[in-house]
């Protein structure tokens, strides 16, 4: 659900934030009576919800401040996600320096953590012991919270980031700082569980919102962990090789072309179709040409093109690696390489990086310049 776009950033509201929101207010109904006295069943509700969504609003809030530096940065930004207690900013490629990914990292709690000073003002400003006084205290308790707790130092969370570029400054490595920062996220993990547990034992009043709320975030943190993880188990770029030495070599062709006959044409190759006013109606994709030839060989090659996005645009001055890491980060299955003044020189195919990343190819072995046609 796209609630709306700010600097051309989608942000998205996930089905799951719903069935967090409805967790949050079956658990917390029940505390409202404490913390308000005399407050009936349906009051509580209705505070309980409208505590659901200031903490999905301090999500938010958290987020977009992520999503700004990291514009500000030059870092482009897919989209942000609000989801089950939780939120995502995902970053089209990671911070080139540890300067950068510290100051994406800690953007977010800082609006956390603005917000829950702000809210606390006011709370010297509205009548005590009051419904709209616990509303600005829950804001205040929200943002607090989730500012503290994205501290923490591991991953996923910022503080992990933080941690992962403070060693990799230190040390001049992402990949140690990456795993120091994993293992502090299974901490975290095991931290979250231990003190929900506690609660249970000693039957705090919170006890099962405690438990549900680390129960779903201790899995969050041990699930990007261990994501975090496997991302630095990629093997490394094999010495050697080249970005040019995977490209296929690139054929233009018109976008209105007989689908047939750009599959055709596509052996071996990357094919980018061009509209009659030269612009680029993006990639042949060789799956969806192959189905539309199965039925309308005729129709235009342009009802199968895959279109070109910025984040599907790479770049030889990149290094192997960069290009690697976004590879993996981009859910596409072929990438147009263009030299530094925008021209473009070949296709570089998932497929081919992968099998390149599993077993080194010779050198000069699926080269665009060692192709012909």
């Amino acid at each position: 659900m796209l609630l709306f776009r700010v600097g051309g950033v989608p942000v998205q509201l996930a089905p799951s934030w719903w069935i967090g929101s409805l967790l949050v207010v079956a658990l917390y109904t029940p505390l409202v009576s404490g913390l308000l006295p005399g407050a009936d069943l349906g009051l509580s509700a209705v505070l309980a919800g409208a505590f659901a969504v200031l903490l999905g609003g301090s999500v938010l809030a958290h987020e977009l401040g992520h999503c700004l530096v990291a514009l500000r940065l030059g870092v482009p930004v897919r989209r942000v996600r609000l989801f089950l207690l939780g939120g995502l900013s995902e970053v089209v490629r990671s911070p080139r320096r540890p300067g950068q990914e510290a100051l994406i990292a800690v953007a977010g709690p800082v609006v956390s953590l603005a917000l829950a000073f702000v809210c606390w003002l006011l709370l010297l400003a509205v009548p005590t012991e009051g419904p709209v006084w616990l509303l600005v205290a829950q804001c205040a308790v929200a943002n607090l919270a989730v500012g503290v707790f994205n501290l923490l130092p591991g991953l996923p969370l910022d503080g992990g980031r933080l941690l992962r570029s403070g060693v990799w400054a230190l040390l001049g490595t992402r990949s140690v700082g990456t795993r120091v920062a994993v293992a502090g996220g299974g901490l975290v993990a095991v931290a979250l569980l231990g003190w929900a547990l506690w609660g249970v034992a000693q039957g705090s009043d919170d006890r099962w919102l405690r438990l549900g709320v680390c129960l779903v975030t201790a899995w969050f943190v041990a699930m990007g962990a261990t994501t975090e993880f496997a991302a630095d188990g990629r093997r490394p770029w094999p010495e050697g090789l080249r970005v040019t030495d995977l490209v296929r070599p690139v054929l233009q062709l018109p976008a209105e072309s007989p689908v047939s006959a750009a599959l055709t044409a596509s052996a071996g190759r990357g094919v980018v179709l061009v509209r009659a006013d030269g612009v680029a109606a993006g990639l042949l994709d060789p799956a969806s040409a192959t189905r539309l030839a199965a039925s309308s060989p005729q129709a235009p090659a342009e009802q199968a093109a895959e279109p070109i996005r910025a984040e599907t645009v790479l770049l030889t001055s990149d290094s192997a690696d960069e290009i690697a890491e976004h590879v993996g980060e981009v859910p596409t299955a072929q990438f147009l390489v263009v030299d530094t003044d925008g021209r473009p020189i070949g296709v570089l195919l998932r497929e081919d990086l992968r099998a390149a990343l599993a077993e080194p190819l010779p050198r000069g072995g699926h080269g665009a310049s060692d192709r012909t046609g």
